[in-house]
């Protein structure tokens, strides 16, 4: 572990959902293609457009005729609230969320809060204290609303927040909110090209609590590279 003095200190984390704390990718894909399929949209080319963004803006940007989004966004979510199979947390993922301060952390997602809630229980992790939902914001990502709210409303600025995330979206959400960001890769199929700290997942963090209740965290490989590493102090709970 690096020396305390070292570490970027923090006020907050700010989760995504999917594919970040949990690994919802085989349901929403199954919900997605079968909606894809009855509007004769090529499957295999769509589906990878899904994840990171709100559903009624990824309908939205197709522009197909006589569709309403909001009313298909609707039926979506509803699918995806009925349908839970396969929906498990990502490793080490409810260990390093137990183990943060309730006041230190939220759950930023571009699902709408029924939905998340939902994965969320699905996957056995904890409640988060609070929920930044897709309802909850105008601009969803990669605009950085949802990252600046959720750090309001936890007392602090998004710049004193470390945010995780997956997707490229949230990724642009983060950076452009002025977090520190680092990417969890769990669920990709190939490299993201990225400037920022990335882990596989949750196993490759180490947490220390300090003698003055803040919280060190660090990669766990003390030799990784610099410009990928992850080190910050999460400031004690007031």
């Amino acid at each position: 572990m690096q020396t305390t003095s070292a570490l970027r200190s923090i006020d907050a984390i700010l989760l995504d959902m999917d594919g970040t704390i949990l690994n919802s990718i085989k349901t929403a894909e199954r919900i997605w293609g079968a909606w894809a399929q009855r509007q004769g949209i090529d499957v295999e080319s769509f589906v990878p457009t899904i994840h990171g963004v709100q559903s009624i803006e990824t309908i939205r940007r197709l522009g197909l005729a006589g569709i309403d989004p909001a009313t298909e966004a609707a039926m979506i979510t509803k699918a995806e609230i009925d349908d839970v199979e396969g929906i498990e947390a990502i490793a080490g993922a409810a260990a390093f969320l137990s183990a943060l301060p309730n006041t230190r952390w939220a759950i930023v997602t571009s699902a709408p809060r029924a939905l998340a809630l939902r994965r969320i229980e699905a996957a056995g992790l904890p409640v988060p204290p609070l929920l930044i939902a897709a309802e909850d914001v105008a601009r969803g990502k990669p605009a950085p609303d949802c990252f600046h709210l959720a750090a309001e409303m936890l007392g602090t600025t998004a710049g004193k927040c470390l945010v995780i995330e997956d997707s490229v979206a949230g990724v642009a959400s983060a950076a452009s909110a002025g977090a520190t960001v680092l990417v969890v890769t769990a669920t990709h199929h190939k490299a993201m090209e990225t400037r920022h700290a990335t882990i596989k997942d949750y196993r490759d963090l180490v947490l220390h609590r300090l003698p003055d209740g803040a919280i060190s965290i660090d990669h766990v490989d003390a030799a990784i590279e610099p410009a990928m590493h992850v080190a910050c102090v999460l400031q004690a709970a007031a």
